[in-house]
């Protein structure tokens, strides 16, 4: 018969993944805020660029690591 046991490993490895999407997921929309309330600062565009790449990597990172979820517990193991 064959079982599909969860990796605890991988499984750990996602969960990490998706605590650091967590975090992605806060700090790029508030500093995205911010930066836009406060427009007339000369560092404008460069955290502009900084706040939209730290809100595109929250959504990748939350693919990748539903994926890796995904991976240890469906995966079969030879």
């Amino acid at each position: 018969m064959d079982e599909n046991n969860t990796d605890k490993d991988i499984l750990s490895k996602g969960i990490k993944q998706m605590l650091l999407c967590v975090v992605l997921m806060f700090s790029g929309p508030t500093m995205l805020h911010f930066v836009l309330k406060n427009d007339n600062k000369s560092f404008f565009t460069i955290l502009l660029i900084i706040s939209i790449i730290l809100c595109i990597s929250a959504i990748i990172l939350m693919f990748i690591g539903v994926n890796t979820i995904l991976n240890s517990m469906f995966k079969k193991k030879k």
